[in-house]
């Protein structure tokens, strides 16, 4: 949630640049105009604090609970120049690596093997060292806001990022790029390393990328599940959200947000990828089933326009065929005019929703099983709880401030 290149809302907080979770929604980092501040997710708990007069933060990505984070300047005056990207080490307290480029840096991911620097038309990709390598370099379609996700977990690397073309999307097997065993103190890197640039066209021609058409508009969001197994998306009218098989690049899910334009802010999967929560600039919280197991059997009927609404339909016809769904989303409430308008009709609708106070931006995840959390470019930091075989509103557990802006 870089906050510098989006417009901004009278309810945010003054200073804060960035807001963004670590790979296990853990931890997340703040970016403000005098540094950065690490907090734990649950309980809400300031880890660190490194802040000075020497500028500002707009991006801070966290390698896990690690204690290197990749660091890009911004704001009114930035620390460092934002075609920079700064790997910090929390615990020498100083920058260890310096990578420049020619053009504004848009967004950073980390994964323990891999740094992937985003651009507004490039995305590099790196063998993550303290002598980082370059595997790959990969062209997009306008990309502004530095859409990226990479997968979490230590099975599978996928990175996603807009394709060439609007509306297209790139999926990365990073495991195919080659690997280098490095370690962070410095030590001579092992002698595949000492090959990499000679094997690099090897290495280009060996990479295994998908190519989605996910939608006809500009991409507005994106996100990947824990294993890079999923990915989802929503274009810049933001009324549907699309879940991909990341392999196949089958179409998976086609939920509906809403009716009118929205931007969409934040997607996340759950760690089982079985339900997806989605944050909007209307205030309202979106979660959605993807698997019908995730409803007991006792629920496994067919859901209508209402939260919680279970309808009974002659067992010789679809569900489908009246606009209801066995997912536990809701259906539509204009089935009768499916036939008309079936892209509309068919879609499936939120399984629970939740209400922020004010419309900033915000960030979302799911903390357990059954409870979401929403940072927000406000400042403050929302839990919700979800029933899960009814949905409908959430229940808000707690409301809290992690950041004011007389407190610095």
């Amino acid at each position: 949630m870089n906050l510098t290149r989006t417009r901004s809302h009278y309810n945010d907080a003054p200073g804060l640049l960035y807001a963004g979770f670590n790979q296990d929604y853990g931890c997340f980092a703040i970016g403000l105009d005098n540094g950065f501040r690490v907090y734990n997710s649950e309980p809400l708990i300031e880890q660190a604090r490194y802040e000075s007069d020497e500028g500002g933060i707009a991006l801070v990505a966290m390698l896990y609970r690690t204690n290197y984070l990749a660091l890009v300047g911004g704001g009114r005056n930035p620390r460092y120049s934002p075609n920079k990207v700064i790997i910090y080490d929390s615990i020498k307290g100083k920058e260890v690596l310096e990578l420049e480029y020619k053009s504004e840096v848009k967004n950073v991911k980390l994964r323990r093997e891999r740094l992937v620097v985003v651009l507004a038309n490039k995305v590099f990709i790196y063998h993550f060292s303290l002598h980082p390598h370059l595997l790959h370099t990969l062209e997009t379609t306008d990309n502004d806001k530095g859409l990226a996700a990479v997968s979490s977990s230590a099975d599978r690397a996928t990175l996603v990022i807009p394709g060439r073309q609007r509306g297209h999307v790139q999926l990365i097997d990073l495991d195919s790029l080659g690997y280098y065993w490095s370690s962070f103190n410095g030590d001579v890197e092992a002698s595949a390393a000492a090959n990499a640039n000679a094997n690099a066209a090897a290495v280009a021609a060996a990479a295994n990328i998908n190519i989605i058409a996910a939608h006809s508009g500009k991409l507005s969001c994106l996100a990947l599940n824990a294993n890079g197994t999923k990915c989802a998306t929503a274009s810049d009218k933001g009324t549907l959200i699309r879940v991909f098989n990341a392999s196949t690049g089958t179409l998976l899910n086609e939920l509906r947000r809403g009716m009118d334009r929205a931007e969409i802010f934040s997607i996340a999967f759950n760690q089982d990828s079985t339900r997806l929560v989605v944050s909007s600039d209307k205030g309202t919280i979106h979660i959605f089933n993807l698997d019908p197991s995730v409803v007991t059997m006792v629920d496994q009927k067919p859901r209508g326009p209402s939260y919680g609404e279970v309808v009974v339909v002659n067992p010789a016809l679809s569900p489908s065929k009246f606009g209801l769904t066995l997912s536990g989303n809701r259906g539509s409430s204009l089935s009768f005019m499916k036939d008309l308008l079936p892209k509309y009709f068919s879609s499936e609708w939120s399984f629970a929703h939740a209400k922020i106070l004010s419309e900033s931006q915000c960030l979302v995840a799911f903390e357990q099983k059954h409870t979401i959390l929403a940072i927000c470019a406000d400042g403050s930091c929302y839990k919700f709880q979800f029933d899960p075989r009814k949905g409908g509103e959430c229940t808000r557990e707690s409301y809290e401030r992690f950041y004011k802006f007389d407190t610095l």
